[in-house]
């Protein structure tokens, strides 16, 4: 994955907004709108509305709170004893010692 800031575009209210974002940021905000069912121009609309600060910054800021909160949900749902790992899980170690592995 690419990652370079590449400039994006969407219309907001009948204006061409220009915005700076990352290849892994951009999909996140695409398969956010996916799970929604809202349009991508939708989506950063929503985020628009409610941003303090540069648009750019406030679309980051969005994707890691959606990730931060799907992470808190999918650890919550868990079973007493049960571990996360994978892929963006914070704290996961694939060297840790399991049912297959010696410590």
């Amino acid at each position: 994955m690419d990652d370079s800031v590449r400039k994006r575009s969407v219309t907001i209210a009948g204006h061409r907004t220009s915005f700076s974002l990352e290849d892994a940021f951009w999909q996140e905000l695409v398969g956010i709108a996916e799970r929604r069912n809202v349009t991508l121009a939708e989506l950063v609309v929503e985020i628009d509305s409610d941003r303090d600060g540069n648009l750019s910054s406030a679309l980051r800021l969005y994707v890691l709170r959606d990730l931060q909160n799907r992470l808190a949900s999918q650890t919550s749902n868990q079973t007493p004893g049960q571990t996360q790992t994978g892929p963006g899980v914070a704290g996961a170690r694939d060297d840790a010692p399991g049912p297959d592995k010696q410590a």
